[in-house]
């Protein structure tokens, strides 16, 4: 089965969209991918989205609008990866969340944006969507998902080294997956990725940039330990997972207060310090967990003064090396959640989410034709194996 993986990050630079096959053989189930693409957003549209969080207003109208564009936006990207990669049977969306609702440490509720109704109706496929919610309303936090893929992928992983293997993803927020010998999985956001380093840039910039390409501006600074000291007392990294968090939590304003009443921060110094919380919160979850070497995605690992920070620390290892593109992970693991829910499949972990149970997730939008969804499986997959694209069947 072919199934197309929609996803736009924390980040909001664009809509990562991937193509994967999905089949089952003696070894469980092999995930093969067969093209990526990250798609930007339309200036205007990523200039509202990022106008709608936290701590800016919103209405009713604004969400109702951006809810139809990125549908529409969702729509095109599905549309192009179809046209360029070749056809496929249903598209999975992880939509774009604006809000993730936690207090006091638990989740209460969230919100992606991105109507399936309008990929639906542009692709005439079914959409599976909405993959969240139903492990929030069992008691979990509806995130990282990302532990589904991981703990199928580095099963095996574990249990040849006898040590637990790990996953790190770098987006807007930053997730962990630790998968043990035995099976058991533990997954949970560790903190900022690259959420307080872009508000950090728009903020010093006026909006004029959005990131600091290459870490350059952070390569000329120096840490500020005032300030770094100050952002490690955050309460969030001292709570017990299963926890997640998001840009309600770390925006403009949290950014504001952190640096409010420290003597005066050079630009460069501000980054170098927000680089190194990043690396800093990611390396002590890691030595938690007895975890040396992590596999490694997204967007956070091109930015080489991160990545050195991390490499002082532990050995960084990028997803590529393992047969998934870093940067269209997220994208093949939306396709992996889709085929799940498809084949009648519980896709959450729920000692990762802190969900009651495994549930069976999102919703599905018919296509152009009645649904016919397949006989559920009886036998659950245990492990993932990704293989190439010009791999003999």
């Amino acid at each position: 089965m072919r199934v197309v993986g929609l996803i736009s990050g924390t980040s909001m630079d664009g809509i990562d969209v991937a193509v994967a096959e999905l089949r089952t053989d003696e070894s469980g189930l092999v995930l093969t991918p067969l093209g990526a693409l990250e798609l930007p957003y339309p200036a205007a549209l990523r200039d509202e989205l990022l106008a709608a969080l936290p701590p800016g207003p919103c209405t009713a109208g604004q969400l109702t609008r951006l809810d139809t564009c990125v549908g529409q936006a969702f729509a095109q990207a599905a549309h192009t990866a179809l046209d360029r990669f070749g056809p496929a049977d249903l598209v999975a969306s992880l939509g774009q969340t604006v809000f993730h609702w936690i207090e006091d440490g638990q989740a209460l509720g969230t919100l992606q944006l991105g109507q399936p109704a309008w990929i639906a109706e542009r692709t005439g496929l079914p959409v599976v969507a909405d993959l969240r919610v139903r492990d929030i309303a069992a008691g979990g936090h509806g995130a990282p998902l990302a532990g589904t893929l991981d703990a199928l992928w580095l099963r095996g992983v574990a249990e040849d080294e006898g040590a637990p293997a790990a996953a790190l993803n770098i987006g807007g927020i930053a997730n962990l997956t630790v998968v043990h010998p035995g099976g058991d999985v533990l997954a949970y956001d560790t903190g900022p990725g690259n959420a307080l380093l872009d508000a950090a840039v728009g903020e010093l910039t006026g909006g004029a940039r959005r990131s600091d390409t290459g870490g350059a501006l952070a390569a000329r600074g120096s840490v500020r330990p005032d300030l770094l000291d100050r952002l490690l007392a955050d309460p969030y990294y001292a709570a017990a997972p299963p926890k997640s968090t998001g840009k309600e939590h770390f925006h403009t304003g949290y950014l504001r207060d952190a640096v409010a009443g420290l003597p005066a921060i050079a630009d460069e110094d501000l980054l170098a310090t927000l680089t190194e919380l990043t690396a800093a919160t990611i390396a002590h979850e890691c030595e938690r967990h007895g975890v040396r070497t992590v596999v490694a995605s997204g967007g956070g690992i091109r930015n080489p003064v991160l990545l050195r920070a991390l490499a002082a620390r532990l050995t960084v290892v990028p997803s590529d090396e393992l047969g998934l593109p870093a940067d269209a992970k997220e994208a093949y693991l939306t396709a992996l959640l889709g085929w799940l829910t498809w084949h009648g499949v519980p896709a959450n972990v729920p000692s990762a989410t802190g969900a009651r149970g495994p549930r069976l997730l999102g919703s599905i939008t018919p296509g152009s034709g009645p649904l016919e969804l397949p006989s559920p499986l009886r036998t659950v997959p245990r492990r993932l194996r990704v293989a190439k694209t010009a791999e003999t069947r």
